[in-house]
């Protein structure tokens, strides 16, 4: 069972005065950005990467679950990192960890290797598990826990800012300057155009790269709130008393994000290859990038105004409200054709806006002293995307149009999930920070 660290979630002592919590969330916000900047390249990137080393669709989904079987493999350490350095050291090495990464798909295009690219994309996620590790239950347990979801919808909003303006900035770098980004579906590259269209990721990740160590260096010299007590793990004698495995809202959350990232994974991946087809958009990869940035810009707006809905509202009930829409597009994505079917799959990114900060705070609710190691079981949980996969398989098999039947599938859990599996069970004094 995985253990988030005594330096993990920060928050600043008691009396601190609010304002520094706010501080705190600004700067922290500009790391939801970017790795929501970062992992949403990887949308642009793999049907880019489909045409270079001539990829299946099992083959191209594989290139993501790699980079969400990080987040499975990396957790705990990440964990156990952040308790030997600290919060602010780790966040700087997982910040230069993904810059690293980001230098690596260089050698990677040059070398037009396959392998070295899922390396590449292996270190990037890693750093960025690094980050996810403690940022997420850090704004979870600052103020009251009821207003928990709003807060991380709030500042998951702006991860959300950096996949809607990721999808412009890697359509334009990658696919605008490339053949098979340019070209039609069915146009079979030369191995020499296939080689100059590898070309094109060297630039837009030598900028990432960048970016990265300027905001490490940021990170490395700002203070952050010191820990308090309210937050520190209880003793090991207290916690022989405890079971995680008696909060049914955590017990069915950790499978809850599994899968819903399996749906949103499998969306994101997926859409430009889908809106492309001649049935649906007939348009270039690069067209449909744009059609990508609105998608994720959806997801934006979603969480802002989930954000001020659950300020009104019990979390649980929005959550099944936009679980019942998510359910409802997906099917007609299936069942529809031509500009239908593209839109009612760019809609459900504002129906998935909500869902993981708020299955996320559901599942840590009333754990009280177990708050950190219930955190770490759910960020384990990402590494559900890896399983795209399989919505890789069933698009080879069965259709590309016929594999989100198993995106609506997973919007029945999540519902299930809002109505029943979030209520509670033997809960604890919440532990936050006023």
């Amino acid at each position: 069972m995985p253990a988030l660290p005594q330096s993990a979630p920060p928050a600043a002592s008691a009396d601190a005065p609010r304002q520094r919590y706010g501080s705190a969330l600004s700067l922290l916000a500009s790391l939801f950005f970017m790795w929501g900047f970062i992992t949403v390249i990887n949308n642009t990137l793999l049907p880019h990467l489909r045409s270079v080393f001539v990829l299946d669709y099992t083959r191209t989904t594989l290139i993501e679950s790699v980079w969400f079987i990080a987040y499975f493999v990396a957790s705990i350490p990440s964990a156990k990192l952040i308790e030997r350095i600290g919060y602010q050291k780790a966040i700087v090495v997982g910040l230069l960890g993904m810059a690293v990464g980001a230098a690596m798909m260089v050698p990677a295009a040059m070398l037009t290797s396959y392998p070295l690219v899922l390396t590449a994309l292996f270190v990037i996620a890693s750093g960025i598990t690094l980050l996810q590790v403690a940022a997420n239950p850090y704004v979870a347990v600052i103020g009251p826990p009821e207003t928990g979801s709003a807060r991380l919808n709030l500042v998951q909003a702006f991860n959300s800012l950096g996949t809607t303006l990721a999808p412009l900035f890697a359509g334009y770098l990658i696919l605008g300057r490339s053949k098979s980004g340019t070209a039609g579906t069915d146009v079979v590259l030369t191995q020499a155009e296939r080689y100059a269209d590898a070309q094109s990721v060297i630039l837009p990740y030598v900028i990432v790269a960048i970016a990265l160590v300027l905001l490490a260096l940021v990170m490395g010299r700002v203070k952050l709130p010191a820990i308090g007590q309210a937050t520190q793990r209880s003793s090991r004698e207290e916690r022989k008393k405890l079971s995680l495995w008696s909060h049914r809202n955590l017990v069915f959350g950790v499978p809850a994000i599994f899968i819903y990232l399996i749906a949103e994974i499998g969306v994101a991946n997926l859409f430009i290859n889908f809106v492309s087809q001649p049935t649906i958009a007939a348009i270039t990869h690069e067209e449909a990038s744009r059609y990508l940035a609105i998608l994720w810009g959806g997801m934006m707006v979603g969480r802002f105004l989930g954000s001020v809905l659950m300020r009104r509202f019990p979390a649980e009930h929005v959550l099944a409200a936009f679980s019942i829409g998510a359910f409802v597009v997906m099917l007609i994505t299936t069942f529809a054709h031509g500009p239908v079917a593209m839109w009612s799959l760019i809609a459900v990114g504002f129906f998935h806006s909500i869902m993981f900060p708020t299955i996320f705070t559901l599942g840590i609710k009333g754990l009280g002293p177990l708050t950190e190691e219930g955190s770490g079981l759910l960020i384990m949980a990402i590494a559900g995307g890896a399983l795209v996969i399989v919505q890789g398989w069933l698009a080879d098999t069965f259709g590309l149009q016929w594999s989100f039947l198993l995106t609506a599938a997973c919007e029945i859990y999540v519902l299930f999930y809002a109505l029943w599996g979030s209520k509670a069970t033997n809960a604890l004094p919440d532990q936050h920070v006023e």
